[in-house]
């Protein structure tokens, strides 16, 4: 292995900015956030670089999964620099659009359909509990009515495809008539469904139940650091 002082300077900034991201993310950067923090403007440029590191043995490289990154050299002055980056059978999420957590706003395309290579995320294997990853997909957070929740605009959530809902669950509910989806609190009460925020500044949305479609139950959050 190159000893880490003759790698270039890019290089070393490279390997410190992907340990940071994932030690915060719990996930690895993808190749055009380590070409924006190494202010390098284009991507062939970073796999060149990548692709350095691995001949160097400083990571590894898999193509079968998106962000498939591994550091497996040490970098001096960091504990834990072994830490698997993507590798520890990293899952696949389908991020298929967005959703309002404020009022609701329109999902451009059906969940799960029309879905490129590049709409894939890399979710741990925690965040999806004891699902597969072809029960799931991924919305981003647009709003803060469910800031009580400790969800904040710009947050990913990963939701278990689902069209039933238990009392209190967080879900995805698409609003047929509106042609409108929203992430809300879930409650079937008497006279129809209360879709309940977690923010004082925003009022409950009262639906009938046939206005009310559940795409999917909230499993976790992977949190947005902007």
């Amino acid at each position: 292995m190159k000893a880490f002082s003759k790698l270039s300077m890019r290089q070393q900034h490279m390997m410190r900015f992907m340990h940071a991201y994932t030690q915060k993310q719990g996930f690895p950067p993808s190749i055009r956030e380590i070409g924006e923090e190494c202010d390098i403007g284009s991507t062939s440029v970073v796999n060149y670089n990548l692709n350095k590191l691995v001949d160097a043995g400083y990571i590894e490289r898999s193509g079968k999964v998106s962000r498939g990154l591994r550091i497996v050299g040490a970098i001096p002055g960091v504990t834990s620099a072994r830490r698997v980056i993507g590798a520890v059978g990293p899952h696949r999420v389908a991020l298929v659009g967005r959703i309002a957590a404020g009022e609701p706003i329109s999902l451009p395309d059906d969940i799960g359909h029309h879905i490129e290579e590049d709409d894939y995320i890399t979710v741990p294997p925690s965040l999806l509990g004891s699902y597969d990853a072809s029960e799931t997909f991924a919305l981003t957070v647009r709003g803060d009515s469910m800031i009580d929740a400790m969800i904040k605009d710009g947050d990913i959530v990963i939701l278990r495809r689902q069209n039933t809902a238990e009392n209190g669950e967080m879900v995805a509910a698409w609003l047929p008539e509106d042609n409108e989806t929203t992430l809300k609190h879930f409650y079937r009460e008497d006279d129809g469904v209360r879709l309940q925020p977690a923010n004082r500044d925003y009022e409950p949305i009262y639906v009938h139940p046939a206005n009310c479609e559940i795409k999917g139950k909230v499993l976790s959050v992977m949190r947005s650091f902007h």
